[in-house]
């Protein structure tokens, strides 16, 4: 009984914090401020959140989570014989999140808070990497590691390789170094342009963002897979679905 009622103080303190962000900005986020809204004290806060990093880790990884359950989610519900890649309708889901809940975005993604240094390689790490492994296999699936390995990119640097090498199994160490930099690089392109279109820089493209957006990923992704030589003359069916 009492883990139940400590888990739904928890709940809502997070859902006070989040609103608090919404409202104010992530910037603007204190325990006082939380504590108020919710008629406690800062002392009885405490008892569930230790410190305001303590509630900001929280906070974004509840972020990270709810963006990669929108990801996951959007891709389960793709239709079987949809033409759409997966690697699109992954980043498409990404979009709709991104643009459905901006301060919790900027709140990942925007101006780091000041004071506040992440956990090394805590809970915020985990819930990036489970987000990741989704762009992973849509990006990648259907090639074997050879295929990924010899894969067409720019001369990586002996320091930039041996960085990628010694990266954790369980993150993107599973890659061979060149598929992880086109993962990189493909990442930036997809992650940057909804950056432009949550912030209001794209905002003259009107109704067409969503166009411009599918046809940004759809270009990405068979550049990407123009550098992954096929496994055998005849193994045209590895690549991805529409992405011939």
């Amino acid at each position: 009984m009492r883990e139940r009622r400590r888990a739904a103080a928890t709940r809502e303190i997070l859902d006070a914090a989040e609103a608090h962000i919404v409202e104010n900005g992530p910037a603007a986020l204190s325990l006082r401020a939380v504590a108020r809204d919710l008629g406690m004290t800062v002392q009885a806060l405490y008892h569930y959140f230790p410190s305001r990093d303590a509630l900001v880790t929280s906070l974004v990884t509840k972020a990270y989570d709810d963006l990669a359950e929108a990801v996951r989610t959007a891709v389960d519900s793709a239709a079987d014989d949809s033409d759409t890649p997966g690697l699109v309708v992954a980043a498409e889901g990404y979009r709709r999140w991104a643009i459905a809940h901006p301060e919790r975005f900027q709140l990942l993604y925007g101006t780091p808070l000041r004071y506040y240094t992440a956990p090394v390689d805590g809970p915020t790490t985990q819930a990036v990497r489970r987000m990741s492994a989704i762009f992973q296999r849509e990006l990648f699936g259907g090639f074997t590691t050879e295929q990924l390995a010899a894969a067409d990119t720019p001369a990586l640097s002996p320091s930039f390789r041996a960085f990628l090498e010694q990266l954790p199994p369980d993150g993107l160490g599973d890659l061979p170094p060149p598929a992880t930099s086109l993962l990189l690089s493909a990442w930036g392109q997809m992650h940057g342009q909804v950056v432009l279109e949550v912030f209001g820089h794209t905002s003259f493209l009107g109704d067409h963002q969503a166009e411009v957006f599918r046809l940004s990923i759809l270009n990405l992704l068979r550049d990407v897979h123009r550098r992954i030589p096929d496994a055998d003359a005849g193994c045209a069916g590895l690549r991805v679905r529409g992405t011939a």
